[in-house]
């Protein structure tokens, strides 16, 4: 098993096995060399059995862990930038319940770099049966971070209050099912909170940030201001506007750039995306003045980015979205606050903020599901039809073709000028997918 675009992922108990964890665990700590580490997961069936694995992993090379229990991403790697320690979060996002994955963050809670993964990858092979050589095993300890977690995100608000907003917000029966609502009351909104009572096997079940239907129809049913959609983990974020309508990524990146670009906030006019990121961002931020650095899909990649150029906003369109200055990875809640506060201080609606901030050009995005382990072969034999695809339709749309790093799929990105001719080009892609892998 090998590293994706955010950790290792497959279906757990098969193809993700305690025992791998275990070794993943002892090489981890053998290459991350951190003495201690904080470990997290979210509410999937498998994640205590992985994450003892993987936490027995650590202890054998002589680590010290503390375990957080179900914890949202963002707030592990919180507690890694508080401490110094390394971070591990038993996840597989989005994912439905019977995946599951781990994250791994460096001593201070940083996203790890493609050659330190490469090193654990080697590590892997390495570790097997071998004892580790250490004396004395890590010792292993329980805490919780959540009041230290929401503080920290209050902070963003810098005192200010989103009293006289009423939000309703979906914890996608994920890691956040326990701290979602208590963030946005403490700053001062009114919450209906949903999918708040995880089972194991309801976490993204017809819900959450790959899932808003339910929260579509609730917003306006509550006479909300707004929806927020966390996912599995909680490091995305989709919103919901009064009326109901879906306001991706996209958008939200649009609505914070145009905030911080107006408050001289937005560092050297500069926001980092990826190639999913909607043609119609690119020409509201040309628009505004605002420049676009792109970046690789994943938010590690954002991460690097933001960093390289010392730019203070970057994300995608699923949903994360980093504000360097007050995380070190993609933050759901975080960004929940940052949209409601910038809404309380407009005085406008949330459809008229996404409006302003952006037109959205007709994208279709297909997943095409293959055999484990084909999918980057299979999108590089249809390099000819995506060029094919991609002249006909010149400078008024887009093709991507590529890989998951965290699932067997190959999806197929398009825009156009219309839905139709989106939709159209994106079959036939998806069917010359489907041809090379049958």
């Amino acid at each position: 098993m090998r590293f994706g675009t955010d950790g290792v992922r497959g279906v757990a108990n098969t193809e993700l096995t305690a025992a791998f964890a275990l070794r993943l665990g002892r090489a981890a700590a053998r290459v991350l060399a951190a003495p201690t580490a904080v470990v997290g997961g979210d509410s999937r069936l498998s994640t205590p059995m992985l994450e003892a694995a993987f936490v027995a992993g650590l202890a054998a090379e002589g680590v010290t862990v503390y375990r957080l229990g179900v914890t949202p991403t963002p707030a592990v790697a919180f507690e890694a930038a508080r401490t110094g320690a390394m971070g591990a979060v038993i996840s597989a996002s989005h994912n439905p319940y019977y995946d599951n994955g781990i994250k791994l963050f460096a001593p201070g809670g940083t996203k790890l770099a493609d050659e330190i993964e490469r090193l654990i990858e080697d590590e892997l092979t390495v570790v097997g049966d071998q004892p580790s050589g250490v004396a004395e095993p890590g010792q292993i300890h329980s805490r919780t971070s959540s009041s230290a977690y929401v503080d920290h995100l209050l902070g963003v608000l810098a005192g200010r209050s989103l009293a006289g907003l009423r939000v309703v917000v979906d914890a996608a029966n994920g890691a956040a099912s326990h701290v979602a609502a208590s963030v946005f009351e403490r700053a001062g909104a009114g919450v209906v909170a949903i999918n708040v009572a995880p089972d194991g096997r309801n976490i993204n079940a017809g819900c959450g940030a790959t899932a808003p239907a339910g929260l579509q129809v609730l917003v306006p049913a509550e006479r909300a201001h707004a929806g927020l959609a966390l996912d599995g983990d909680a490091d995305r974020l989709i919103a919901v506007d009064e009326t109901g309508a879906v306001v991706d990524g996209d958008h939200i990146l649009a609505i914070c750039a145009a905030d911080l670009q107006a408050r001289g906030l937005l560092a050297d006019a500069t926001v980092v995306v990826t190639p999913y990121t909607n043609l119609g961002f690119h020409l509201a931020m040309q628009e505004r003045g605002v420049k676009v650095v792109e970046a690789g899909v994943g938010d590690r990649y954002i991460l690097e980015a933001l960093a390289a150029g010392g730019y203070s906003l970057g994300g995608e369109q699923s949903g994360h979205v980093i504000f360097p200055a007050h995380a070190t990875t993609g933050d759901g809640l975080l960004t929940g606050l940052v949209l409601l506060d910038v809404l309380q201080r407009s005085g406008k609606q949330l459809s008229q903020l996404a409006r302003e901030a952006m037109t959205q050009l007709p994208q279709v995005l297909v997943n095409v599901k293959v055999p484990s382990g084909s999918a980057a072969d299979a999108a590089l034999a249809i390099e000819g039809d995506v060029a094919a695809a991609a002249s006909a339709l010149g400078a008024t749309g887009r093709v991507l073709v590529r890989p998951s790093g965290t699932e067997p799929l190959v999806r197929v990105m398009v825009e156009a000028p219309t839905a139709a001719e989106a939709q159209s080009v994106a079959d036939h892609l998806a069917a010359a997918v489907r041809a090379r892998v049958s």
